[in-house]
Formats: structure tokens, C-alpha cells, sequence
């Protein structure tokens, strides 16, 4: 059995230990906060060490012998750095894996991090930052989209959307798919309606509020969008962001490589003219986002996207809902608090879209811990879901796998097949479709 230490319960380490639990790893986790370890023990099938994890006498109570991984997630960069150093001291030979927010570590990552002797001895460090800046560029990219990842390097892509009167599909059955975009190869891979899930089939009927999630390699993805909607082209030309902090910073940066007319909006007046010394691209705008009268004079009408990034969850949320409510047609927040997470996306009225660092950093961390023939890990809303890239290995006569038509497998309740990535060539996963070695 697979042994876990995890140092940190807060949202990301309870998240990771609640689904690994469930798939009968041996975890032991670390935190100074009693209420939260009573609460994951009464819970869970896990073993909780009360305690500052930075303090070697305490890291010594762990059985080297059961531990193969560490994951380092509290919410402090100095912490996870610390611990990891000190496992590796210690003479654990896990693979040390620690969440860093800290963007410099990450820009000097190959001086900082590796098995020199000078350098810190950490296997993979996370930036929640990047993850979340990564995931905010393709839903602009993608106007309508809900959620966009991505599997074999950006081959294939997998995209939600909410289906609306106007789309050519809605209305009609997912067979029908084929008339409509005859040289495209596109997958529904699952449907949730009124939040529960429906395996689609051919016979299926796509409605109204449907939330369709959908496998393309990137060309096909537009095309596929305009089945479930319509689709305003200049949606996303204009974009306002509002907080200078790191992903603030790191999105104008990003948006600036494309034809996209961007603000962004600081409270702060130094961080203000440091992000407009900054910028080529981009008009600072040094005020408070909560303002109607600054929001008002901003022209959010003419907004097709607007999206907070501070580090205020009420600024994020209150900006959000005003921009909305003064005509931004798409409007995205960042949120940190779960609860705050959960209640928004259940009304979906004022924000479209509730970006969770948390979940994102949750899903990367299932990437490294599912390790062998798991490249990919992706939570689908809140965690309901997961899409998941495997390599499929072994020999036809000795695998359930391999040689066997997709028809054929016998696959766990709800799950899907969605593409097949062979060599470079994209395959979407119909049912007469042969799996073969080193498939993804």
C-alpha cells in the first residue's frame, strides 16, 4: 500500500485526503489545528499527528518505511520548503512534492530546486498562481466555455459549456452531431442537468440548461461551442481585470500577447504605477472595483469579459456581481473560500464563472500521487467528476485493455472513453475503436 504524508489540513490537504482515502492509500497527515485533524479522523481511515510538521522531533514519529510520498500544502511557502528539506535530512527518500506560491521560486525553479547538493531537495513544487492563470487565458479564449482543460500537451482538449435556445443541437439528439459537422470529430462525454449526471448516448436529447461537456482537439472546439449556443465573435476582445497581485499581473501579461484590449483596476496606488511601469499593453487603472461610480465610468456595458483577481474574496465576489449587473455580458471570480465556491456556481446568476485555486492545485497534486500510467488528472465541477489521461500498457492476450474495441471494455459505472492520442494522431473514442499499446 501506497503511504502518503500530507503536511497541511486545510482545504487542499483534507480535498486530496478525502479522495485518496477512498482509493485505499495509507495516509498519515500533519497539522497544528486539533478541530481539523478530529474532524478528517472521524471521517476518515487515515492516521493525524497534531503538531508544528516544521519541527524535526515531530517529523521523526513517521515510519520511514510507510512513507513514499510527501505532499506539502500548507498555506505557508517557508513551511513546505522547510518540511521537505528536513524529510530529505532525515534520510526519507519519498518524493517531496510542496505547493509554492512564491512566483520567484518558480522563475529560478532549475537554481533552486534538485538533487545538488546546494539546492533544495524537492521533487515538484505547485504554483496555484500559474494553474489558475492558465485556466482564466483558455476560458477567454474560449468565449461561452464553462471549463477548458487540457490532455496530451494541448492535442485534446475538454470543454463545458451551458447549453442555450439557438444552438443547432439543442433540442435535438446527440446523433445528429454527425449531419451537423460531418468532417469534425467530436465526443459528448457527459451531460449534467439540474446537476445530476447523464451518460449521453445517440438517442439523447440535449436541453436548455444542459451543462455539456464535450472532447475536440483544439480546431474543432469553436465549431462544436456553436451546436450548444450561439456564438458572439467579439466576445473577449475587451477584458477587465481587477487586482495587480501575482495573477493579476501574470494574466495582463498574458493577454497582452493577444488581440485583446485590457484594463486592469488597483486599489493599491504604488502597486498601481509598479504594474503600469510594467505593462505595455495594458491601461492601469488605480481605483476601487467596488465603486459604482468608477465601474460605471469604466463602461462594464461594453465588457465581453471581466474578471477579479485579488485576494479579497468579498471584492472579488461584490465586483463581479456589479460588473454583471452593469452589463458586462461574462463575469469570473476568484475564490478561495470552498463554501463561497459552492454557493455561487448553485445560482450561477451574477458570476458565470468561480475560479477555485484550491481545485486546481488539488487536481495537479492528483497528477503526481496517480503516477505510472496517469499523466493527467482534471477535477470536473467541484470534484463530482474527474477526467483522467492514462497510457494504456501490457499485451493484447494479457491485458483487459489492450486489443480490445471500446464497446468492448468493461469499464467502471459512468465512465467514459472519451479520445484516444496515438503517437500524434488524435482519435476521438467510438465504439469500434481498438486500444492499442501506449495509447493515451
Amino acid at each position: 500500500m501506497t503511504g502518503i504524508l500530507i503536511v497541511g489540513a486545510g482545504t487542499v490537504g483534507s480535498s486530496v485526503a478525502r479522495a485518496l482515502d477512498q482509493e485505499g492509500y495509507d495516509i498519515t497527515i500533519i497539522d497544528q489545528s486539533e478541530a481539523a485533524l478530529n474532524l478528517m479522523s472521524q471521517n476518515l481511515d487515515i492516521r493525524t499527528i497534531l503538531g508544528d510538521a516544521s519541527d524535526p522531533l515531530l517529523l521523526e514519529e513517521v515510519n520511514p518505511d510507510n512513507v513514499d510520498m510527501v505532499l506539502a500544502v500548507t498555506d505557508n511557502d517557508a513551511t513546505n520548503i522547510l518540511v521537505c528539506q528536513l524529510m530529505h535530512r532525515l534520510g526519507l527518500e519519498p518524493n517531496l512534492i510542496a505547493r509554492v506560491r512564491n512566483m520567484e521560486f518558480h522563475k529560478r525553479k532549475s537554481e533552486f530546486f534538485g538533487t545538488d547538493e546546494k539546492q533544495i531537495p524537492i521533487h515538484s513544487i505547485i504554483s496555484p498562481a500559474q494553474l489558475v492563470t492558465d485556466e482564466i487565458i483558455r476560458l477567454i479564449n474560449l468565449p461561452g466555455a464553462l471549463q477548458v482543460v487540457e490532455f496530451a500537451h494541448g492535442k485534446i482538449q475538454l470543454a463545458a459549456m451551458r447549453a442555450e435556445h439557438g444552438g443547432k443541437l439543442v433540442g435535438h439528439k446527440i446523433r445528429e452531431l454527425s449531419d451537423h459537422m460531418p468532417n469534425d470529430d467530436v465526443r459528448v462525454a457527459a451531460i449534467y442537468r439540474s446537476g445530476q449526471p447523464i451518460i449521453p448516448k445517440g438517442e439523447t436529447v440535449i436541453h436548455p440548461g444542459d451543462e455539456v461537456f464535450f472532447i475536440a482537439n483544439p480546431e474543432n472546439l469553436t465549431s462544436m461551442m456553436q451546436e450548444l449556443r450561439t456564438i458572439d465573435r467579439s466576445v473577449g476582445k475587451r477584458v477587465t481585470l481587477v487586482g495587480a497581485g501575482n495573477i493579476g499581473m501574470r494574466l495582463a501579461e498574458g493577454l497582452e500577447s493577444f488581440d485583446l484590449r485590457v484594463k486592469l483596476i488597483e486599489y493599491d496606488r504604488v502597486r498601481a504605477e509598479q504594474a503600469a511601469m510594467m505593462l505595455d499593453n495594458t491601461i492601469v487603472i488605480h481605483g476601487n472595483a467596488t465603486d459604482q461610480y468608477l465601474m460605471t465610468r469604466e463602461n462594464m456595458e461594453t465588457m465581453e469579459v471581466f474578471c477579479s483577481v485579488t485576494n479579497d474574496d468579498s471584492v472579488n465576489i461584490l465586483s463581479a456581481m456589479m460588473a454583471k449587473w452593469l452589463g458586462a455580458k461574462r463575469t469570473m471570480a476568484l475564490i478561495n473560500n470552498s463554501s463561497y465556491v459552492e454557493m455561487l456556481e448553485s445560482t450561477q446568476r451574477c458570476i458565470d464563472i468561480v475560479i477555485s485555486p484550491n481545485q486546481n492545485t488539488i487536481s495537479r497534486l492528483l497528477s503526481y500521487i496517480r503516477s505510472g500510467s496517469t499523466v493527467e488528472v482534471h477535477s470536473l465541477r467541484r470534484g463530482v467528476a474527474e477526467a483522467i489521461e492514462t497510457i494504456a500498457v501490457g499485451e493484447k492476450h494479457h491485458s483487459n485493455v489492450v486489443g480490445r474495441r471500446i464497446e468492448e471494455l468493461n469499464l467502471p459505472q459512468g465512465a467514459v472513453v472519451g479520445a484516444i492520442l496515438r503517437d500524434d494522431e488524435v482519435l476521438i473514442a467510438h465504439h469500434d475503436v481498438e486500444i492499442q499499446t501506449d495509447d493515451h
